[in-house]
């Protein structure tokens, strides 16, 4: 089989976000996989494990997202391809039309991916890669097995659970308890300086600017307003919800 991921390279979840002018900084800011394409890099490896094939992880962004592609060629991939984001936009829609483009030059089985990213959250990426390409897609899902050329699949629906069958290729993206990531060993550290590592431009997917400019654009970035401090309502129960009322009239506006 021919197994892709798509990766993306986040911030640590545990990093403490400052907006600087407009734009979240990045200063001495650690990045890791996204937690949700873990998910996905160890579902790939499994069912590489279980089928035979090769699994591919994918990104785009910058030059510093190769640390990820690594890390996930240290816990088994085989290859890596970083696609060159500088003249790339962060718009859900670039990131899915350079992906789609890749892929569409490629012999592709199954690709798999988080269900959405911890910094962005939109989820649109993987959707939109498979509406690109023509291919079946099924997201959230917490269950793979793979026969005969079908996907057998169950998926988080909202706290329940829908189960899918679905013809391959097909775009599947991974949430929290479809595995357990594994951790990079040190021999597969090692092994990972070796393994082949691509990296891509626009002009090597046959796409120019003009072909992924953005489709939406931020218009401002700010933190959320500080909560103010929780009160302590005292007096009896009646003298209690008496004041609940008139705080609820008066300063959270919600009666």
């Amino acid at each position: 089989m021919n197994i892709y991921v798509m990766l993306k390279q986040t911030f640590d979840t545990e990093e403490r976000i400052v907006i600087s002018n407009g734009q979240i900084s990045d200063d001495g800011v650690k990045y890791v996989i996204n937690p949700y394409d873990e998910y996905a890099v160890e579902e790939a490896l499994l069912q590489r494990d279980a089928h035979g094939g090769t699994v591919t992880v994918v990104s785009v962004g910058p030059e510093r997202t190769a640390e990820a592609l690594r890390t996930a060629l240290a816990m088994g991939a085989d290859e890596a391809v970083l696609i060159d984001g500088d003249s790339i936009p962060g718009d859900e829609f670039s990131i899915a039309t350079a992906l789609a483009a890749y892929f569409g030059q490629q012999s592709v089985d199954l690709i798999l991916g988080g269900n959405f990213s911890v910094d962005s959250g939109g989820g649109q990426v993987a959707v939109r890669v498979a509406h690109l390409l023509g291919l079946p897609h099924a997201s959230s899902i917490t269950k793979l097995d793979i026969a005969g050329g079908k996907a057998s699949v169950q998926r988080d629906a909202e706290g329940d659970t829908e189960s899918l069958e679905v013809a391959l290729p097909a775009v599947f993206t991974a949430q929290q308890g479809l595995n357990e990531p594994r951790y990079p060993s040190l021999p597969g550290i090692m092994k990972a300086k070796k393994k082949p590592f691509q990296r891509l431009g626009l002009g090597d997917l046959g796409l120019t600017e003009a072909n992924v400019a953005a489709k939406t654009n931020r218009l401002s970035l700010s933190l959320p307003p500080e909560r103010k401090a929780g009160q302590i309502l005292k007096g009896d129960l009646a003298q209690q919800a008496a004041d609940l009322v008139q705080l609820l009239r008066t300063e959270a506006k919600l009666i």
